[in-house]
């Protein structure tokens, strides 16, 4: 078979993208391989191809859980055996998984980095017919990289036990610092690089400062009536400016790390389907989402870095048609920008504190702790010892990179059930309703204690044995509470934490201390490329994103903000400017108040503005208008 005939065959796709044959091509000769492919290249295809091509089966390491899962979803539906060892996934589970790569035929293992650092499963991934070392978020195992795990740099011992073996690296965003560290941490050997543009010459980058940002998303959105995403910061956001946009009449729902996975999957579906217009969404949306025709993707307040950015804004326009990547700024983000990313930071001082009382919080004992798994919540942990909850985030989100600790920031409900009714009266239940039967008989065989006390339950996994869906096995279980066969409660929790190491303080913060200091120097750095981003009036936006990530364009894209200024006649400008000095006679006015009396576009008179402001003839006052000079 060919790779076409692969690609044919189960993505009913007829043609590879840009850089996909090459690549796929290049592991088929057993090479190492690099492949730098913006969001929306279809990195995914690059391996899942030739692991179908060669006998074995190819394993896929990649940090994040939701893509994992999405990944395997989509290669199921194709009658492709998969598997992901996620979190949360007991021994003997994993034991039984692991039975199944090496005695079932299947084609794809995902796997956390963290996972190659448990001995005994390094040794079971030893003894399985590996044909190909897929290595997704690269990035991450450079310590310039927007999200360095150290885990990763374990990855480059599978060299000794597969040297025969093709590594691919796969990444949508490294600088070029990043990608010499990638190759040389990963051992790649004579890897040969592909490289996309970054360039997307359909989207249209557009930085306004504004002061009323959802009066613009309000023009944008009726503007551009096509599917658009905006993205927040936070989760209360999400649910204040869907609901603003609904009492507008636009149609719109939201999406963020605390919803259940069945409100995510509704959520997403309404969007997808397009029974919305607007999904309002933190950076937790986005991972393995590929909907080609989202025409405005809006940020309403700046992002941490451009490496994100350039992603979330990069889910834009994939049908190759004019898109928008729009970034809301107002005069007084600049100012707040700071206070929301450096001064969050985690020093080492406030690290090892956060550490001590967190074992504290969970009563771990020092030299104990290992494996221990508990539900969490973050807000009542930072009343109780009164930390900050950014900082306090961050920080744990240090420690989960450093593989210390796994936090799962997915809502979790923790669901518990016991039988209260006699073993031959559940017989005879099962009698009657064959159709329960296979799920009832696996809870039994599952959890042997399950008569006499109440016993938490896996319902992911019951699904899988089942061979049925969670939602199945959560109808039968509420079934069988109703018909009072079961005591069963659900708990809802924030998130679940488990500690990966035994507790040593000082020595467990003291080894990673030196990898904080570098990472909080390069949010800084990036922090300023954003600023630059968004201030600099006199560039093409396009032009400054390529220039990031190291290449260079001469010519400017003709379509961004910076670009359409290029194109206003100075007379009109001239005109306007009357016009504002006029109304600025009587009293200080927003940039919307000008504009509603100017009757011209929001994009003009911000022009208009600006220049003013250049030229020394406005002031911007202290509630964000403007005056004339005095």
């Amino acid at each position: 078979m060919t790779p076409l005939s692969i690609l044919q065959k189960y993505w009913n796709h007829d043609t590879f993208r840009s850089v996909q044959g090459e690549v796929i091509a290049s592991i088929l000769e057993g090479k190492d391989t690099f492949a730098l492919m913006p969001t929306g290249g279809g990195k995914s295809i690059c391996f899942q191809v030739p692991g179908m091509m060669k006998d074995g089966i190819c394993l896929v390491i990649s940090p994040l859980v939701a893509l994992m899962k999405d990944q395997v979803a989509n290669l199921q539906l194709r009658n492709i055996k998969a598997i992901a060892l996620t979190g949360g996934i007991q021994s003997d589970e994993m034991i039984d998984l692991l039975d199944n790569c090496q005695f079932g035929n299947y084609k794809f293992l995902y796997l956390s980095p963290e996972r190659l650092q448990s001995d005994w499963i390094l040794e079971r991934i030893k003894n399985l017919p590996i044909n190909l070392i897929a290595i997704d978020e690269a990035h991450c195992v450079s310590q310039w990289g927007h999200d360095f795990r150290p885990a990763y740099l374990k990855i480059s011992s599978l060299k000794t036990h597969f040297p025969k073996v093709p590594f691919l690296a796969l990444t949508a965003s490294a600088t070029k610092r990043v990608q010499e560290d990638i190759v040389t941490q990963l051992g790649l050997e004579q890897p040969v690089v592909f490289q996309k543009s970054f360039a997307r010459e359909n989207i249209a980058y557009m930085v306004f400062d504004i002061e009323d940002k959802l009066f613009r998303i309000e023009q944008i959105l009726k503007k551009n009536p096509e599917p658009s995403i905006i993205y927040v910061r936070n989760r209360k956001s999400c649910l204040d400016i869907s609901s603003q946009l609904q009492s507008l009449g636009f149609k719109s729902t939201y999406y963020h790390g605390g919803l259940d996975s069945r409100e995510k999957d509704k959520n997403m579906k309404l969007w997808m389907k397009e029974e919305v217009q607007v999904i309002v969404a933190t950076n937790a949306f986005g991972m393995g989402i590929d909907k080609a025709n989202v025409k405005t993707v809006i940020h309403i307040q700046l992002p941490e870095n451009l490496e994100n950015y350039y992603q979330e804004a990069g889910r834009s326009g994939r049908n190759g048609e004019k898109a928008y990547a729009v970034l809301l700024n107002s005069p007084s983000d600049i100012f707040q920008v700071e206070n929301q990313f450096i001064a969050v930071l985690p020093d080492k001082e406030f690290l090892k504190t956060m550490y001590v009382k967190l074992c504290n919080y969970f009563q771990i004992a020092y030299g104990e702790g290992i494996n221990e798994v508990f539900s969490f919540n973050l807000n009542h942990f930072c009343v109780q010892y009164q930390f900050p909850i950014l900082k306090t985030f961050n920080a744990m989100q240090f420690l989960d990179r450093q593989g210390i600790i796994s936090l799962s920031q997915e809502f979790s409900e923790k669901i518990s059930a016991q039988f209260i009714i006699s073993s031959k009266e559940v017989i005879r239940y099962m009698s009657l309703n064959p159709s329960d039967e296979e799920i009832i008989l696996t809870m039994l065989r599952t959890y042997p204690g399950i008569y006499e006390v109440s016993t938490a339950l896996n319902i992911s996994f019951i699904a899988k044995k089942t061979k049925t869906t969670e939602e199945m096995v959560l109808k039968v279980l509420q079934k069988l509470k109703e018909k009072e066969i079961i005591a069963y409660q659900s708990k809802n929790n924030d998130a679940t934490l488990t500690f990966n190491e035994v507790r040593e303080d000082e020595k467990t913060i003291n080894r990673v201390s030196k990898y904080l200091e570098n990472q909080n120097n390069l949010k800084k750095e990036q922090l300023q490329s954003v600023m630059e981003y968004v201030k600099d009036k006199k560039r093409c936006k396009s032009k400054i994103i390529l220039n990031y990530f190291g290449e260079t364009k001469t010519e400017n894209c003709g379509i961004c903000s910076y670009c359409i200024t290029l194109n206003k006649k100075e007379t009109n400008v001239l005109t306007l400017a009357e016009k504002i000095k006029f109304l600025l006679r009587n009293q200080p006015l927003s940039s919307r108040e000008i504009q509603i009396s100017t009757q011209d576009s929001s994009e003009d008179v911000i022009f208009a503005l600006r220049e003013m402001l250049d030229n020394n003839l406005i002031d911007i006052t202290s509630n964000n208008k403007y005056s004339l000079k005095k």
